[in-house]
């Protein structure tokens, strides 16, 4: 299963991270792969300085916005899902 915290802490709270959860929230409900995906909610990852962050496992990804989180939902998510199959 992977692991996936978003961080919800002040900054990125205010850079929309919650919109970012309901977006990944949908893509994952979509897809089939609530087996597959831990989505949680994490406070500060401590990469305030780059946008949103997320921790796909142990990696920590930042400059997630709503208008690229599926995106980088893909990028950084879905691939690791394709690869663990």
């Amino acid at each position: 299963m992977i692991s996936v915290h978003i961080c919800v802490g002040s900054s990125c709270h205010l850079k929309g991270s919650y919109q970012i959860m309901k977006i990944f929230q949908e893509i994952i409900k979509n897809k089939n792969l609530e087996e597959k995906i831990d989505l949680k909610a994490s406070f500060c990852l401590g990469n305030c300085t780059k946008g949103v962050s997320i921790k796909v496992n142990n990696e920590i990804f930042g400059n997630i916005n709503p208008e690229n989180a599926k995106e980088k939902f893909d990028e950084y998510i879905l691939k690791k899902v394709n690869n663990n199959d």
